[in-house]
């Protein structure tokens, strides 16, 4: 018969994932959660669109539109010219300049207009520098058709957080074959360990008297140009 003492370290064990056999042998740690995990019936709808008969760029490219965000849809050897077109029109405060992440393709760059200054976040740049620079580009990790959502894992081409709250004009390049069908089909490509920042539309918000505001909690414009499909 367990005490009490057993029942609590059996529950911080499996809060940890891990375990004791019957023989006094420790289970690695999560594989007990794993395999509980694993175990959850999974019988509810996994997705809300037939693959074979949905066309899930065009539905991101419809639901981005609806949150308010500048939709693009360009060749895949196109994106340099659809980039610096959609620079031309960015709102200058003074200085024409983007902001580029690391391991941006340097050809996205190839056809920036005339003046335009790339700057990089290395050393880090502060707030107060960030909050200077007009427009900053960006890649994503995946895109969500059904809710017209662009998520960035800041991995590769997409830079630490702060470089796409801070600048005024958020232009991302969002490839076709990046366009997940829904939530579950997105998290699946995803990695839960990685900070996440999901962005449906420019930033916004509304007060007590429902007047929308956008560009509080970051860009006040968003621009996707989705490459290819």
């Amino acid at each position: 018969m367990s005490s009490a003492r057993d029942e609590i370290l059996a529950r911080v064990r499996a809060a940890n994932g891990t375990a004791v056999t019957g023989g006094g042998t420790e289970v690695g740690r999560g594989t007990v959660a794993d395999a509980g995990y694993a175990a959850i019936p999974r019988d509810y709808l996994r997705s809300h669109h037939d693959p074979a008969g949905t066309d899930v760029v065009a539905l991101f490219a419809e639901r981005a539109a609806d949150y308010r965000a500048v939709v693009s849809r360009v060749p895949a050897e196109g994106i340099a010219a659809a980039i610096g077109q959609a620079l031309q029109v960015i709102p200058g405060q003074g200085r024409e300049a983007v902001l580029v992440p690391d391991a941006i393709p340097a050809g996205w760059l190839s056809d920036l207009p005339a003046g335009t200054e790339v700057v990089r976040d290395d050393p880090a740049l502060t707030p107060a520098e960030l909050d200077q620079v007009p427009c900053v580009l960006t890649g994503c990790a995946v895109a969500i058709a059904e809710t017209g959502t662009v998520v960035l894992d800041h991995g590769p081409g997409q830079g630490r957080r702060a470089l796409t709250l801070v600048p005024d004009f958020h232009l991302v390049v969002v490839r076709a074959d990046q366009v997940a069908a829904d939530l579950p089909d997105a998290l699946a490509r995803l990695d839960p360990s990685r900070a996440l920042t999901f962005i449906s539309g420019p930033s916004a918000t509304s007060d007590i008297e429902l007047i929308r505001v956008e560009g509080v909690h970051g860009p006040r414009t968003l621009h996707i140009l989705i490459a290819g499909g």
